[in-house]
C-alpha cells in the first residue's frame, strides 16, 4: 500500500512537473524553433551550406519531444491515450522517428506535422479546434445541401451552355469544377460568364442566382454552425467546471459535518 501510494505521489509531481505552464512555454517555444528550421531546411542555398546545423538543431528539439512523451507515459500510464491530443502529439512524435528512407521517405515531409502540436499547447488554439471538431456534423448537413446544390446546377448549366461552351460545361465534370470557380471568385465575369453572355443573354440570371445561394447563403451557414458548436462547447467546459467546483464544495461540507459530528460525540 505505501509502495502504491508513493508510487502514485511520483507519478502526480511528474505530470505535474512536464504540464508546468513554464514548461509547456518553454515546448511552445522549441515547436516554433522548430517550424522556422524546417521552413529554412526548404531553402536550396541554405539546406547546401548549413544542413548539419539544421539537422542537429532538428534532432535535440526531436529529443525534448520525446523525453515530454516519455515522461506523460510514465506518469499516467495507460491513461495517456484516453486523452485524445495527447495521442496526437504521440502519433506526431512516433512518426519522426520512422527512419524517412526507402519506402518510408514521404514521412520526412509528414515532419511539419510536429508544427500541429502548436493546438495541443495553446489554450486559445485548442479552443477552436474543439468548436470545429464539435461542429463537423452540422457541417456535413450543410455540405450535403451544398452537393445537391453544385449538382442541380451543373447538370443545368451542361443542359444550357455545353453545346456551345464544351471547354467550360461540356461534361457534368467540367461544369462542376466552372462552376466551383464560380463560387471563389477566381476571374469568373470575364472568363466564365461574359462570354457566355454573348451567346445567351439572360445567363446571368443564372449566375448571379448561383452565387447568391453558393457564396453567401452556404457560406454564412458554415460560419452560423461553426460559431454555435464553438458556443456550445464552451458552454459545456464552463458547465462542467461549474459541475467539478459544486462536487467539491460538497464534500467539504460533507467533510465539515463528519467534523462536527465527531467534536459533538
Amino acid at each position: 500500500m505505501v509502495t502504491k501510494l508513493i508510487s502514485t505521489t511520483w507519478r502526480k509531481k511528474l505530470e505535474n512537473a512536464v504540464m508546468h505552464p513554464k514548461v509547456q512555454s518553454v515546448l511552445v517555444f522549441l515547436i516554433i524553433i522548430n517550424a522556422i528550421l524546417m521552413g529554412l531546411e526548404t531553402n536550396q542555398y541554405i539546406r547546401k551550406h548549413y544542413s548539419t546545423p539544421l539537422q542537429i538543431g532538428d534532432q535535440m528539439i526531436l529529443g525534448v519531444f520525446v523525453v515530454e512523451i516519455l515522461a506523460l507515459l510514465l506518469a499516467r500510464g495507460f491513461a495517456f491515450f484516453r486523452d485524445g491530443w495527447a495521442v496526437f502529439d504521440f502519433v506526431v512524435i512516433a512518426i519522426a522517428l520512422i527512419p524517412a528512407s526507402g519506402p518510408f521517405a514521404v514521412l520526412r515531409a509528414l515532419r511539419v506535422l510536429r508544427v500541429l502540436r502548436l493546438a495541443t499547447k495553446v489554450p486559445s488554439l485548442h479552443k477552436v479546434i474543439a468548436g470545429l471538431l464539435a461542429a463537423i456534423p452540422g457541417l456535413s448537413s450543410v455540405g450535403i445541401v451544398m452537393c445537391l446544390i453544385f449538382y442541380v446546377s451543373a447538370v443545368l448549366a451542361t443542359n444550357l451552355f455545353g453545346p456551345e461552351f464544351p471547354e467550360t460545361f461540356g461534361t457534368l465534370g467540367l461544369s462542376l469544377y466552372t462552376l466551383f470557380q464560380v463560387m471563389t471568385g477566381d476571374g469568373w465575369s470575364d472568363s466564365v460568364a461574359r462570354p457566355i453572355m454573348e451567346v445567351f443573354p439572360y445567363a446571368w440570371i443564372f449566375f448571379i442566382i448561383f452565387i447568391l445561394i453558393s457564396t453567401f447563403v452556404i457560406l454564412n451557414l458554415f460560419i452560423a454552425v461553426i460559431v454555435d458548436a464553438s458556443n456550445d462547447e464552451a458552454e459545456a467546459k464552463a458547465r462542467a467546471e461549474r459541475d467539478g467546483l459544486r462536487m467539491r464544495l460538497d464534500k467539504l461540507l460533507q467533510d465539515v459535518d463528519e467534523i462536527k459530528s465527531k467534536l459533538k460525540n
